[in-house]
């Protein structure tokens, strides 16, 4: 089952009309992967900071 911070990730994603494979690119992996730890598939360790950071800097460049 995928964590809380999966589903915050998608709710700004899709709020701020961010797609995964642009936030994959951002993190310098492939948009299955991406795919698979937002839905809970993979765990990796570290993975909230790592996509919230991204997430982040994505936003601020879009501004």
């Amino acid at each position: 089952m995928p964590e809380k911070w999966t589903a915050d990730v998608v709710a700004t994603l899709h709020l701020n009309k961010i797609t995964k494979k642009r936030l994959a690119e951002q993190l310098g992996d492939t948009p299955e992967y991406i795919s698979m730890v937002l839905n809970g598939h993979k765990t990796p360790k570290g993975a909230e900071q790592k996509f919230n950071a991204a997430l982040d800097e994505l936003i601020k460049t879009k501004q």
